[in-house]
């Protein structure tokens, strides 16, 4: 029992020396992305630079331009916006096999952009390119748009979203507030802005959270494992310590010196009563942390795709005598920024997006306000997986496992209208997805495993539940509360660590100094 004992010190001895500085990294950092995320461009953002269509020159219609391209087959996306080089385009992406009937989702291939006046198609984003995005992108005209350079890789752009789009030209807007922008050395298109506050923060946040000093160099395949392996050992180290830490403390009765810790003060023990106070909180941020990496697949449940396809009744096709881009834009708001054709539960529709509120749905014939016939959507939805539908719900508010963060946080920023449609099959996986009664477009799926995955992390390290979000600052107060005694459990766990480190050190020398005396006599021995 005593030899386990004597291990179990060791192990949190070591481990906390190795480990502490990160813990405190964390803690800190971990505040500073409560506010400041890593730089993203949302959807909402995107659209609300945008140019309005409306006066924009457009000559020539979708399949006038799709002709001209020699894009003739089934298309997983099409979309109308002056949203490359400053000029009207159309940005389309042809369907795989594999994703015919799968219109919405890009999945890492970059559009082909073709001019919607000319036809010709955009075979090269060169600097002036870039400069006209950028400008069409800057409030006011762009008048201070100033070239950096292009870069494949950046602190401001690890994302794996963006590896379509490289490489990326990087401009400066020349506002107040600093902004730089990323411009996708394929399509053209701003695919990331970052305003000076982003860029400082993130150094002191995300940056240092997810330990982005290791990506894009040297280590950077190694990056995940090295994030894997680190978060294994701060498990092993506060649970070691919080084991050590009860061990330690005298329930009943009291030491010598009228304390329930055996150290008399000092960092020692702070860092007992600390430990005690906040080791679960503690492990269970590394531990939901590690989750968030999904670690060797583990959160994988392997659950089939959904039969796509199968629901929207084939990929996007223009009709054969399709409604013209002037009728569209008539019957659409004038300050629509982007026309989307897409192939939803039979229907081809255009989709009128403006800079804020939900997309007018109009049909792509006729150029009408398309309505859903009752029971339409979930008849289509029926057929995503072979499986019976359970049930089906209508949610008018969020709940815990459909619900909106702040765009600056890791799951803000995407698309959670209300009402939704709740779908439950009674498949080995229990399947849910999820639908915008409006559009009619799939927001997304969740079954057994990401339904764990959303438990193990963002519950436990955002602490993502719904009465405290909607009951801030109460959310705020306890976090930060949180983080801050994890803080300085985690530096007082450093002073310790650096002062056992030249202990260590110290007799280390000793010990060598000792050794090369003994040498040294031995040598001139006769």
């Amino acid at each position: 029992m005593q030899h386990a004992k004597r291990w179990l010190f060791l192990l949190h001895r070591w481990l906390g020396v190795l480990l502490c500085a990160f813990f405190a990294l964390w803690f800190v950092s971990g505040v500073v992305m409560m506010y400041v995320g890593y730089p993203k461009l949302t959807p909402a953002e995107r659209l609300a630079h945008l140019p309005p269509l409306r006066p924009a020159a457009v000559g020539l219609e979708p399949a006038q331009a799709l002709a001209r391209a020699g894009l003739g087959g089934p298309l997983q996306d099409l979309r109308l916006a002056q949203a490359s080089g400053g000029r009207a385009v159309y940005l389309a992406t042809p369907a795989t096999p594999d994703e015919a009937g799968a219109p919405r989702k890009r999945r890492g291939r970059a559009a082909t952009v073709i001019d919607a006046n000319t036809g010709e198609v955009l075979r090269r984003v060169d600097r002036a390119h870039a400069v006209a995005s950028a400008q069409a992108f800057a409030p006011g005209g762009g008048a201070g748009v100033a070239y950096l350079d292009v870069v494949g890789e950046d602190a401001f752009t690890h994302s794996r979203a963006l590896d379509a789009h490289r490489p990326l030209h990087r401009l400066a807007l020349g506002d107040r507030d600093g902004t730089v922008v990323y411009v996708s050395g394929t399509t053209g298109e701003v695919v990331r802005d970052a305003s000076r506050t982003e860029r400082a923060w993130n150094y002191a946040g995300a940056w240092l959270h997810w330990l982005y000093p290791l990506r894009g160099g040297l280590f950077d395949a190694y990056w995940a494992d090295v994030v894997n392996w680190l978060s294994l050992a701060g498990i092993a180290a506060a649970l070691a310590g919080t084991v050590v830490g009860v061990l330690r403390w005298r329930f009943a009765g009291r030491y010598k010196s009228g304390s329930r810790s055996p150290y008399r003060g000092g960092v020692m023990r702070w860092h007992h009563v600390l430990g005690l106070l906040f080791a679960l909180t503690t492990t269970t941020w590394i531990f939901s942390g590690l989750m968030s990496m999904n670690p060797w697949k583990v959160l994988d449940g392997g659950a089939p795709p959904l039969r796509l396809q199968a629901m929207h009744q084939g990929a996007l096709a223009l009709p054969p005598q399709p409604a013209t881009v002037q009728a569209l834009l008539a019957t659409a708001s004038p300050n629509t920024r982007e026309l989307q054709w897409t192939r939803t539960a039979g229907h081809t529709l255009v989709l009128a997006r403006g800079p804020a509120g939900a997309p007018q749905v109009l049909e792509a014939a006729t150029a009408q306000s398309h309505a859903w016939g009752d029971g339409a959507l979930l008849q289509a939805a029926a057929r995503l997986l072979t499986y019976p539908v359970a049930r089906t719900e209508t949610l008018q508010a969020y709940d815990l496992h459909y619900y909106d963060r702040a765009p600056h946080t890791m799951s803000g920023g995407a698309d959670k209208p209300l009402p939704v449609l709740r779908v439950v099959f009674d498949d080995p996986h229990a399947t849910w997805v999820h639908i915008d009664p409006h559009t009619g477009a799939l927001l997304g799926r969740t079954d057994r495993h990401r339904r764990a995955s959303r438990w193990l992390f963002a519950m436990l390290h955002s602490w993502d539940w719904q009465p405290l979000l909607e009951r801030r600052p109460l959310w705020d107060i306890v976090l930060i509360g949180l983080s801050l005694g994890g803080a300085a459990l985690s530096l007082t766990g450093v002073v310790i660590g650096w002062r056992r480190l030249g202990m260590f050190c110290t007799g280390l020398a000793v010990r060598v100094r000792r050794g090369s005396g003994w040498a040294a006599r031995r040598t001139t021995q006769p």
